[in-house]
């Protein structure tokens, strides 16, 4: 059972890993989108780049959000599976 719980573990830290990427990698490379622009033009207001990086998080949540889901359903039923074999 230590060994499944640990498997468990690391499942999960590694799908939360996997699950963060799409928003993150959405807000990263608007962010450099907006900082080269604000560069070009030299305006340097730190308040315009909250709303395009927030968006582009956001949106990167609502396409991506059947595969979140789908990939969390799997593992809750894993686990339930484990945790069902586990007991007595």
């Amino acid at each position: 059972m230590d060994a499944a719980l640990l498997a468990l573990g690391r499942e999960a830290l590694l799908l939360s890993l996997l699950l963060s990427v799409p928003p993150l990698l959405a807000a990263l490379l608007v962010g450099l989108l907006v900082g080269v622009l604000q560069a070009a033009t030299q305006v340097q207001e730190p308040a315009l780049g909250v709303l395009p990086r927030t968006a582009a998080a956001l949106g990167a949540l609502l396409v991506t959000a059947p595969w979140i889901g789908a990939r969390l359903l799997r593992f809750a039923a894993a686990s339930f599976e484990i945790s069902q074999r586990g007991l007595p």
